[in-house]
């Protein structure tokens, strides 16, 4: 058996299915090992798109996502998405060819040192030297990449170890990876949260990507026993997104409360703004299980070091001990600090991109997923959408790169081949990943993408028009191709809105299409975001409106 042989049998061994990635010379013999074999490679038109399919992947089914590209660009090119995963803890496994052994530190063609490279966007890189360690190496990829929080590794392995043989016997035995010993969160911490809770009177329950990884039903259930306001789709006391253009009932809420119960989450500066007037009235319960983000930006007046899920049900648990108190009438007066969304002056002859969405999260199936790329839409959406589980919904939420929404939705559509998948992409991130419509077409994914065009980078529009006196610099995208054409081009269904009043209709047919489709929607081109609270500032700041 050879290296990439070996490689493969690893993978399967890891109960991976699918791989995105592109081909190229170093990785050439891990491209023959998996001709015909039923790990099932999906070929990318980018390697970007290959590490943001894997994401998705692992976004929306909680298993690793995986990855592969050649030496040098190919590697390179993984670099965003590795960074995506990282900030926003995904577990993703990429493999990458590397020149021949003799061949490293001499520039030698397509030579990039990957690991030094990627050293800061991994949990944790390696070069495999000896064609005996791919088993095991591959294995303590896996493990790492799961354990604790979780995020990307990267495996480097040179073009001669691919080819060097090795025994097959050595090849068929398991390989397990221990790891480290999880934390256990403290029980003298916990009895001093409860006892915190007990005596507050305006809560608030504040979460991050650290409830997706198995802990929703704890979450759920720890709200639901004390009636508490919070933030993340679930129930009537859902008060909607927190931050820089979340709903103003959550930012008020928050700025009110005298405890937050923040879960999972690293107090990420589009949630604070200016931390030190973040709110101010309130003591803090911070829970992760990484004790780095413990006063990294917030302090926390009780921090809870341990693994979520054991987390939430300690505190369950030590709540039922003794009294549970309700927080009822609290969160009615929270979701009244709300009220609709304010929306931006849009004439009744023009396409607004709110109102499209409004419509399409109205006729979408209650179980579909949605992924988005990043603007104004992606804010929209999220301050719109109601997923079912947090697997249902990926963005690019810490890192804010364009681009990922499609091939994302591309890798959640693997994931979940029995749910529908949308993509939400403005026209400045689709075109980065356009491309992706011959993956579609060549494997029928049956994504369908919403398709915002308002013929400008929207956001950084907004913000100049806002905060740059109106000096629209690199901005304009009035000259965008005719997207309908080129999706039919690349043999894609697709369907166009340039009208509100037949908005409606044409998004029923657009849902109700069968395989990969999408649809234009020609929107108003300067409709902003609101609310909206500007960098570093807070609630006291919040803008609805133009001045």
């Amino acid at each position: 058996m050879t290296g990439a042989q070996a490689v493969v049998a690893a993978l399967e061994r890891a109960g991976v299915e699918t791989i995105f990635g592109y081909p190229g010379g170093a990785i050439m013999p891990l491209y023959d090992a998996l001709y015909e074999h039923r790990v099932r490679h999906i070929l990318v038109r980018h390697e970007a798109a290959a590490a943001f399919a894997a994401s998705g992947y692992a976004r929306t089914s909680g298993r690793v996502g995986v990855c592969c590209a050649t030496s040098g660009p190919g590697a390179t090119n993984l670099v965003t998405g590795l960074l995506d995963a990282m900030m926003d803890s995904v577990p993703l496994v990429a493999i990458t060819g590397q020149v021949r052994s003799e061949l490293m530190g001499t520039d030698g063609f397509q030579e990039a040192d990957v690991c030094a490279i990627t050293q800061p966007v991994t949990k944790r890189n390696v070069l495999i030297s000896d064609v005996n360690r791919i088993g095991e190496t591959i294995a303590e990829a896996f493990a790492l990449a799961r354990q604790g929080r979780p995020g990307p590794v990267l495996v480097d392995i040179p073009n001669d170890v691919l080819k060097a043989r090795i025994d097959d016997a050595a090849v068929s035995e398991p390989m397990t990876y221990g790891g480290g010993e999880r934390p256990r969160v403290s029980e003298a911490a916990i009895r001093d949260a409860v006892a915190r809770i007990r005596s507050a009177r305006r809560p608030v329950a504040i979460i991050g990507g650290g409830v997706r990884a198995g802990a929703v039903d704890l979450y759920r259930l720890f709200v639901a026993m004390l009636g508490l306001p919070h933030a993340a789709p679930g129930d009537a006391n859902y008060l909607g997104m927190l931050g820089m253009h979340g709903l103003k009932a959550a930012n008020k809420a928050v700025q009110r409360a005298d405890l937050l119960v923040a879960l999972g989450m690293r107090f990420d500066d589009r949630v604070t703004g200016k931390p030190d007037r973040f709110a101010r009235e309130a003591a803090v319960i911070h829970a992760d299980i990484d004790a780095t983000e413990f006063g990294k930006i917030v302090p926390a007046d009780v921090t809870l070091h341990g693994d979520l899920r054991e987390t939430l049900r300690a505190l369950v648990d030590e709540l039922a001990r003794g009294h549970v108190p309700r927080f009822d009438d609290w969160a009615a007066e929270a979701r009244l600090l709300g009220g609709p969304l304010p929306s931006d002056r849009v004439t009744d002859d023009q396409l607004s991109a709110t109102g499209v969405l409004d419509r399409l999260f109205e006729a979408i199936p209650e179980d579909a997923i949605v992924t988005t790329d990043v603007g104004q839409h992606q804010m929209w959406a999220a301050q719109r959408a109601r997923p079912a589980h947090p697997r249902k919904y990926a963005t690019s939420a810490g890192l804010g790169a364009m681009g990922f929404g499609f091939p994302a939705a591309v890798g959640a559509a693997y994931a979940n081949p029995d749910v529908p998948v949308y993509a939400i992409v403005g026209d400045g991130g689709f075109q980065m990943c356009l491309p992706e419509l011959a993956t579609l077409r060549r494997y029928d994914v049956p994504v369908k993408i919403v398709l915002i065009d308002n013929q400008n980078l929207g956001m950084v529009r907004q913000w100049q028009e806002l905060f740059f006196s109106q000096r629209y610099s690199a901005t304009n995208l009035a000259d965008n191709p005719d997207f309908v054409a080129i999706a039919r081009a690349y043999g894609i269904d697709a369907y166009a809105i340039t009208a509100p009043d037949h908005a409606a209709s044409v998004i029923a047919r657009f849902v109700a299409s069968r395989g990969p489709a999408l649809l234009h929607c020609a929107c108003h081109p300067t409709e902003n975001v609101w609310p909206m609270i500007p960098a570093g500032m807070t609630v006291d700041d919040l803008m609805e409106a133009r001045a």
